[in-house]
């Protein structure tokens, strides 16, 4: 580095001197959020009674289980296993489906350049934000409670615990619209619902149709889990499995689920990939 170069620099340090240096009241409140955050995060270890040795105790018991798994084996249920697979599947199509379409006009009514009354925008969001708060797996508790074991049960605990979720996405893509198409629509003479039909549901469809894809392929895994708690399909299976210490059977279901899941997804990425 010659002079020239040097003294630039000094000249920039003086002129500028937040660039090289941060002022001291920046990084002491960067250091205390650091503290506080390595702090909580201890403060959680001890909480939760996580300890070297019973980490430890866990592998090995790991270990031991994974030594049962082999080899994965279906035994006399495999035909079984495909079919509680198929249940499962079913439970996230039609949980998703069900789910998209109410979160249509969920997400129009939430939408502020649909519904300008910002009291009415402000309620449903809350709305949104206070179902979304409650997961899957308790809505299917609530439902098994309410409506009996079985896949029914899984499905409304997919629907209810995806549609607020679905409305806010679809409500905030409807509100990044382009107005052009919409300005379009109202200056031929078109009314409320020619605007959404024509100048805004075109635009927003891809992306609806992004969002519901990918939340199929999270329901796929999701079945699984609310299957044992009751909610039928393979978790049901799983939790049989595992119940009676049949760990050679229990790996094949966990392998079928994983192989299941990866086509779902190569399927799912693909449209998507399309549709974007």
């Amino acid at each position: 580095m010659n002079t020239a170069q040097l003294a630039d620099i000094s000249r920039l340090k003086r002129i500028n001197p937040e660039i090289f240096s941060r002022p001291l009241p920046e990084r002491l409140r960067d250091w205390g959020m650091w503290i506080a955050f390595l702090g909580t995060f201890a403060f959680g270890l001890w909480w939760i009674d996580a300890s070297p040795m019973r980490i430890i105790n866990g592998l090995n018991k790991l270990s031991m289980l994974v030594v049962l798994m082999i080899p994965p084996w279906p035994g006399d249920g495999l035909w079984d296993y495909a079919r509680a697979m198929l249940e499962t599947l079913a439970m996230a199509f039609l949980g998703t489906v069900v789910a998209a379409v109410i979160a249509v006009p969920l997400g129009f009514l939430g939408a502020k350049n649909i519904v300008p009354n910002w009291l009415f925008h402000f309620s449903i969001r809350r709305f949104f934000d206070a179902f979304r708060g409650i997961d899957g797996l308790v809505w299917a508790l609530i439902f098994v409670s309410a409506v009996g074991l079985g896949p029914f049960a899984g499905v409304l605990a997919i629907a209810v615990g995806d549609v607020m979720v679905l409305g806010k996405l679809f409500a905030e893509a409807i509100e990044n619209v382009d107005k052009r198409p919409v300005d379009g629509v109202r200056a031929s003479g078109g009314g409320g619902l020619h605007v959404m039909r024509l100048g805004v549901f075109p635009q927003v469809f891809p992306v609806m149709m992004s969002h519901v894809l990918y939340f199929f392929e999270s329901n796929v895994r999701s079945a699984t889990i609310l299957g044992i708690v009751g909610a039928g399909g393979i978790g049901l299976q799983l939790s049989d499995r595992m119940r009676i210490n049949n760990w050679q059977e229990a790996a094949f279901i966990i392998l079928l689920i994983l192989v299941t899941v990866s086509i779902i997804d190569a399927i799912s990425r693909r449209i998507r990939a399309k549709l974007t």
